[in-house]
């Protein structure tokens, strides 16, 4: 087999390299000359030279060929996306530059938003014309809760917004009710606001006067896109709507949901998700709070109903017409 008939990617086993790999693992070695038709066995590393016999080749564990390949894998995509980023970063200013003399018409309905950054400056800017209505739904961020420069920067943005006579509606999850940041958010900001809790929320949503709407465009939100297709916002606008109808009041007025039978609200939801089969980590996702907490909510709640294992937990739970009550309230 020539050079030119062997050519493949680099980091791809041929079909040839892989039957003398197997044959190496079973006899221990290989000649060299036996590897020739396949260089890309010594090219990854899967074959080396034996210390004592330099024309004697001897194959690297699996374990380990494979764990080279992968990370040449990982760094190669890692590099894709630093190029993707800096492609990113050049076109940005260019992008502006054609947005100068596009009319309303042309302005594009999507946009990716490139990183964390470039979405605050979206969101402000959006705001700052922004004269009439600001709906926003926000499920916990502990990123953003230990970084009171972001906190304070959305107070003073939120307070221009309203002091313009627009108004506010937030949606949180009910976790958020007593969490200080969200606390001293409601005591400062004067105006048109109103927020409501959920046990469960959608993704992170804003709406800035109907026109425009700010969504994750990754799963660790460091992408955003831009939205400002007038039937996607009127969707985003409808759902926001009922699941307004569906909250609990935080603020201005706080209506608080009782205690039945010794099981608080959130112990309820917990039970609800138990009942449907989510793990700690999932539950404590989606009701916001963290997977000790949730542990404690838990136990709390299997000690309630005199449960001693997990699965006498769900069974309890169906028996107790708990989840029924709840239903009820809805």
């Amino acid at each position: 087999m020539t050079g030119k008939a062997h050519q493949h990617c680099g980091d791809e086993l041929c079909e040839t390299g892989l039957d003398l790999y197997s044959r190496a693992l079973r006899e221990g070695h290989l000649s060299s000359g036996e590897v020739s038709v396949a260089p890309c066995l010594v090219d990854l590393g899967l074959l080396h030279p034996a210390i004592d016999d330099l024309d004697r080749l001897e194959p690297v564990p699996p374990t380990v060929a494979l764990q080279r390949l992968l990370r040449s894998s990982e760094d190669r995509i890692a590099d894709e996306r630093r190029r993707g980023q800096r492609l990113a970063d050049a076109f940005e200013p260019l992008m502006r530059l054609g947005r100068r003399g596009l009319s309303t018409e042309d302005t594009p309905a999507l946009r990716i938003l490139s990183s964390k950054e470039r979405t605050g400056q979206a969101i402000e800017e959006a705001m700052a014309e922004g004269r009439k209505e600001l709906l926003a739904i926000q499920p916990h961020d502990a990123h953003v809760t230990k970084r009171p420069d972001i906190l304070e920067g959305a107070m003073k943005r939120d307070q221009d917004f309203l002091d313009r006579g627009a108004r506010v509606r937030a949606l949180y999850q009910h976790t958020t009710r007593h969490a200080p940041y969200t606390r001293a958010r409601y005591e400062h900001l004067t105006g048109d606001v109103e927020a409501r809790t959920l046990d469960e929320v959608t993704e992170r949503l804003i709406v800035v006067d109907r026109t425009v709407a700010f969504i994750p465009a990754s799963a660790d939100r460091s992408l955003a896109l831009e939205v400002r297709h007038p039937a996607l916002i009127a969707y985003f606008v409808t759902t926001f709507d009922r699941l307004w109808h569906l909250a609990t009041p935080m603020h201005p007025q706080a209506v608080h949901q009782p205690t039945l039978n010794g099981i608080t609200p959130r112990q309820r939801a917990i039970a609800a998700l138990l009942v449907e089969g989510h793990t700690d980590s999932d539950i404590a996702d989606r009701l916001g709070m963290n997977v000790r907490t949730a542990r404690v909510h838990i136990a709390k709640l299997a000690t309630t109903l005199g449960s001693e294992s997990r699965a006498q937990l769900g069974y309890l739970i169906g028996q107790s017409g708990l989840l029924q009550s709840e239903n009820a309230d809805q």
